[in-house]
């Protein structure tokens, strides 16, 4: 699983987000197109390399015609929602951004004293905030993140000018925006270091705590506005592999006996897309001598609640245990080996003592099996002699 990790150790807004998403891999061609895909040709975007207290780190900028701001008062929240869901954009996507401007205009709302959908984008910036919300989904979606996690927000200290005179930092806004997430200590920021669009991008986009254990693969920095002497201005984005081998987890059972078996596998593939490592069913006696299933749950702890709620919403059980565990696994890998016609298996390997143990990825094998007619016990076996091959040229050894 492919995990990223927002760092806002010096806050986060719409800009810094994009500037690290290109900053990690992202395609800039696609992020400069962007706005005419919205209904916004006349938008250019600028995107170039800087420093920020010695590190390296790209800046995205929108130049935004004043004639296409929606007018002095900008847009309302419904206007820019419309806007979303007529975008050619995926489902996904499309659902994040109006989730997102609902989260900005019931806070401004709130501090106001308006409707939600009435909210003009004083202080975020309607075009801007548009482009920086669509175009952060999107970044994630097309880099292939599976989650998105974030570590203590730093929200700065200060003032910062808005429409109607000064705030404090951060904005009331923000604030609200932030409500149920973990900030840090105000750090050296002074000033706004998250905007209320950063703010929103965090509810929307991160899981909360990043996993106990996981294993870096890139990362990048997006740049912001300001350069101050002490600390680089930028956000941090770090992508990573998700390491299933964690030490640690929460165990979770339920037994229930009215659960027809014909809904395991869904519920199963609930609880996996939910952040289970493990589900394991079978059956036992329960009261009254009624045959029951039991379904046993291991799952980072930071997953826990998920998988809770994914046990709850697709089975029949009114209650489930919990309780921390000790798991002790090996170190896992993992290859990609070609087979004839260029079809790709990946393979698992675990790190064993007595050497490398494999295991071709089931569902590649299944889908190369379908496409091509050969039995799919002999693509599995053609994956593991393929990969035996290849890693024991690289000095590996088997048991």
């Amino acid at each position: 699983m492919r995990i990223a990790i927002l760092d806002p150790f010096a806050g986060i807004s719409g800009d810094m987000t994009l500037g690290c998403l290109i900053d990690v891999g992202g395609d800039s061609s696609w992020l400069s197109e962007l706005p005419a895909r919205l209904g916004f040709p006349h938008v250019r975007v600028r995107i170039g390399k800087t420093t920020r207290s010695s590190v390296t780190a790209t800046k995205v900028d929108f130049d935004v015609p004043e004639s296409h701001e929606g007018g002095h008062h900008g847009r309302t929240v419904a206007e820019l929602q419309d806007i979303v869901r007529r975008a050619p954009i995926t489902t996904s996507v499309r659902d994040g951004a109006v989730r997102a401007f609902e989260l900005i205009g019931a806070a401004e709302g709130r501090v106001h004293g308006l409707a939600p959908e009435r909210v003009h984008l004083h202080e975020v910036g309607a075009v801007d905030a548009l482009l920086d919300i669509v175009g952060a989904l999107e970044g994630f979606e097309r880099l292939g993140v599976d989650r998105v996690y974030s570590l203590p927000v730093a929200t700065g200290s200060g003032w910062v000018e808005a429409a109607h005179g000064k705030l404090p930092v951060p904005a009331p806004a923000t604030v609200i925006l932030l409500e149920g997430m973990t900030v840090r200590e105000l750090g050296p920021v002074t000033g706004e270091a998250t905007t209320p669009t950063g703010a929103a991008l965090l509810r929307v986009l991160s899981r909360g705590t990043p996993p106990d254990r996981w294993r870096i693969t890139a990362s990048g920095w997006g740049a912001g506005d300001r350069n101050p002497d002490g600390y680089p201005n930028a956000l941090r984005l770090i992508l990573a592999e998700d390491a299933p081998e964690a030490g640690v987890v929460e165990m979770i059972a339920t037994d229930v006996d009215d659960l027809s078996p014909e809904y395991i596998e869904p519920l199963r593939s609930a609880l996996f897309a939910a952040g289970a490592l493990d589900c394991l069913t079978w059956t036992t006696q329960g009261k009254k001598g009624r045959v029951s299933l039991r379904i046993e749950v291991a799952v980072p702890a930071s997953d826990a609640d998920a998988v809770v709620e994914a046990l709850f919403a697709n089975s029949s059980t009114a209650g489930v245990r919990r309780w921390i565990a000790a798991r002790s696994t090996l170190a896992r890998d993992e290859v990609t080996v070609q087979l004839e016609a260029g079809h790709e298996v990946r393979v698992k390997l675990w790190h064993g003592p007595r050497g490398l143990k494999i295991k071709p990825e089931y569902r590649d094998v299944i889908e190369v099996a379908s496409i091509t007619g050969v039995p799919a016990l002999e693509v599995a076996r053609q994956a593991e002699r393929k990969a035996e091959t290849i890693l024991g040229e690289k000095g590996y050894k088997f048991p």
